[in-house]
């Protein structure tokens, strides 16, 4: 089968495994995991951060740090697709009590304007509270698109007025780090706090890592803790991340030239609608104009293509380390043959 559904579908390769093996291990609870230590502190040095923390997830990423920097009654602006606000099983309300303000962006890239618009007045004591501003850099529902710096410098700058915090979901970070050239470090000097994610494109197994300074990543260890996170010996997990930080960035550049393939045959097909500007990474979002979501999915299926949902009338394909150039135009003709 060609998997195309997500890019977090990928295995282990050999070289992973191997790391996976001989990692060395201690309790991560006591902080004594060698390897745990060892990538909390690659990942501070990458993105010049004080202070680093391993989690099982991208979801507990970003609820970790939003739980931290927050009481209960408070508010956080976010794009509308955001994907704390769309694919994180309302955690945001559940766990920590917080409600979401959500502003319709431009591929994911909100309006500074707007964002200071719906800051809360602080005299307003009947309202709740604005505590953060969050961002998704890749935008998964926004087709990978890459936020541009003048609107996350800008983002920056309107919560430094409100001396409100500044949070990035940066789970596909990489993608746009490889796509802009623009250094892990540039991107990390804004955000207070930030996730980012090792089992998408980087093709670990599993696992995340929360930064910001020391005193927010002392507080969150407690909150790890208190939310069943202190996973011991977990070292293992971590040598699978620094494989991949240390193997697998500068590939992803593949990844986006096969979304490019997906996209160049999409774009000119006469039963798809895409916009071919709106692809800059490796996530592929194209609406189909004849046949149902549905029947494209169980169709491609049936030829051996994998695909997913992006709403209830679009497709998604992301491209990953595990699908190579061939299968993509394999992917192309099965998808030529479905939509016929």
């Amino acid at each position: 089968m060609i998997d195309l559904r997500s890019d977090t579908v990928t295995k282990p390769s050999q070289g992973m495994r191997k790391a996976i093996y001989e990692a060395e291990v201690g309790d991560d609870v006591f902080q004594e995991d060698p390897t745990i230590n060892e990538l909390q502190e690659y990942c501070c040095h990458l993105f010049k951060k004080e202070a680093a923390l391993f989690v099982s997830s991208g979801v507990m990423g970003n609820q970790l740090c939003l739980r931290t920097v927050t009481e209960p009654g408070d508010e956080i602006i976010c794009e509308k697709n955001a994907h704390i606000f769309n694919y994180e099983s309302g955690s945001i309300a559940a766990l920590s009590g917080v409600q979401l303000f959500p502003i319709e962006g431009i591929r994911g890239a909100m309006s500074p304007v707007e964002v200071e618009a719906a800051i809360r007045p602080t005299s307003a004591y009947y309202m709740p509270k604005t505590k953060v501003i969050a961002i998704e850099n890749t935008h998964n529902r926004a087709s990978g698109a890459i936020l541009p710096m003048e609107n996350i410098v800008a983002l920056h700058a309107v919560a430094k007025k409100h001396n409100l915090f500044f949070h990035m979901d940066g789970a596909r970070i990489w993608n746009a780090s490889v796509a802009t050239g623009i250094s892990l470090e540039t991107y990390g000097s804004y955000p207070d706090t930030m996730s980012v994610c090792f089992s998408k494109g980087l093709g670990a197994p599993a696992g995340s890592m929360i930064l910001g300074s020391k005193a927010f990543i002392e507080k969150a260890f407690r909150i790890r803790k208190s939310w069943g996170g202190g996973m011991r010996q977990i070292g293992i997990l971590a040598a699978a991340a620094l494989y991949a930080l240390r193997n697998n960035i500068e590939r992803l550049k593949e990844d986006h030239e096969k979304a490019q393939m997906l996209t160049n045959f999409l774009s000119a097909h006469p039963h798809i609608d895409l916009q071919p500007e709106n692809v800059q990474t490796n996530i592929v979002i194209f609406t189909p104009k004849k046949k149902t979501v549905d029947e494209i999915i169980e169709a491609c299926k049936a030829k051996g293509l994998l695909l997913s949902t992006g709403t209830a009338t679009s497709l998604r394909a992301i491209t990953h380390l595990d699908v190579s150039f061939e299968q993509i135009s394999r992917a192309c003709k099965i998808l030529e043959e479905v939509l016929e």
